[in-house]
């Protein structure tokens, strides 16, 4: 049951993967699709690292859609698409983070 929970945070992070795969920043890449294993672990410092990571996620998720943004508008085209799904990643990536205030996931990593 609590890889259910912790599903918003498996996307989150395959998300991420494939943002930086289209990105070529291969590191990154495999960065992202190895930190959802670190779960296996039951620590304290194991969520709170998943949560950090999670914020700086939604975080490359604003820059990018900065820059995606400037490159739409030197080019002529609409925008706000664009910005309107972007921002709900990111909103959805920071906020996946709180799967860990739940009672069995508190319990699981001993918060």
């Amino acid at each position: 049951m609590n890889l259910v929970r912790l599903l918003p945070v498996l996307l989150s992070f395959g998300l991420l993967a494939a943002h930086f795969s289209r990105a070529n920043i291969f590191p990154l890449v495999i960065l992202a699709l190895l930190i959802p294993f670190l779960l296996l672990i039951r620590k304290a410092w194991v969520a709170r690292s998943i949560q950090v990571l999670l914020l700086l996620g939604a975080a490359e998720w604003i820059r990018a859609m900065l820059d995606y943004i400037e490159i739409r508008k030197s080019i002529g085209d609409d925008w706000t698409r664009l910005a309107i799904i972007l921002v709900t990643v990111a909103v959805l990536t920071a906020c996946a983070g709180l799967v860990f205030r739940g009672k069995s996931l508190k319990l699981r990593y001993k918060l």
